[in-house]
C-alpha cells in the first residue's frame, strides 16, 4: 500500500492550541520505501512565543520555544499553508505516486491529535476532497500487535517503540517523526 505519512507539531494538544509545525511524505509499504526526496514541509504562523506562553504546557514552555519563533517569524499564514500543501498534493509527482487514489493518510496518534486540527484548520469538506477516509494510525497497529504478543506491553509510546527497535530518540520536528514513525512501521511489520 502507498500512503502520505505526515506529522504536525502544536502548541499544544488542547483543542485551542495551533500547529506550527506541518511535514508529509510519501511511502511505499510493499517496497519499503521512503520518498524523502518528494516531502512537503512549512511553519505554519503562531503568535509569539511571548503571548502564547501563560496558556503553554510546561512541556512546550521547555522544549518547543526555537519551533514557535521560527513558526511565529517565518512560518506561512495558515490560508497560505493550505494553499502549498493544495499544491503539494495536486502535483504530478503526487498523482503519479499515488496514480489519482485517494490518499491515505499515516502516521502516529493522527486520530487523536492530527487529524482533529486538519480538520479544523483546513477544512472538513477540503480533508475529505484530498484524502481518503480511511487512515492508518500507527499507534492502533502497534495495540494490535501487542494484543497479538507480537510486540511487548507498553509499546503504544513513540518514545518507547524507538528505543525498543533501536531507533533511538524521538525527534519532536515534524519531518523527521513522519520519516521515523514510516521507519518504525516498517520495522515493526517484520517482527513475529
Amino acid at each position: 500500500m502507498k500512503y502520505l505519512s505526515f506529522d504536525l507539531e502544536a502548541t499544544g494538544l488542547e483543542s485551542h492550541d495551533l500547529i506550527i509545525e506541518f511535514a508529509a511524505v510519501p511511502i511505499d509499504s510493499e517496497k519499503k520505501e521512503i520518498l524523502e526526496s518528494s516531502s512537503f514541509h512549512c511553519d505554519v504562523k503562531c503568535p509569539s512565543f511571548e503571548v502564547l506562553k501563560p496558556n503553554l504546557s510546561d512541556w512546550v514552555i521547555q522544549n518547543n520555544e526555537e519551533l514557535i519563533n521560527r513558526a511565529h517569524k517565518n512560518g506561512l499564514e495558515l490560508s497560505a499553508f493550505k494553499e502549498s500543501f493544495e499544491q503539494y498534493l495536486l502535483s504530478k509527482e503526487i498523482k503519479n505516486f499515488f496514480k489519482n487514489e485517494p490518499i491515505v493518510l499515516f502516521g502516529k496518534s493522527i486520530n487523536a491529535i492530527d487529524l482533529p486540527f486538519m480538520n479544523r484548520d483546513l477544512g472538513w469538506e477540503w480533508m475529505r476532497k484530498h484524502f481518503s477516509h480511511r487512515t492508518l494510525d500507527f499507534s492502533c497497529v502497534c495495540y494490535s500487535f501487542m494484543d497479538k504478543g507480537i510486540l511487548p506491553p507498553g509499546m503504544e509510546s513513540g518514545s518507547k517503540i524507538m528505543d525498543f527497535l533501536g531507533m533511538g530518540e524521538v525527534a519532536h520536528t515534524a519531518l523527521a517523526d513522519a520519516i521515523n514513525t514510516a521507519k518504525m512501521y516498517f520495522k515493526v511489520l517484520e517482527l513475529e
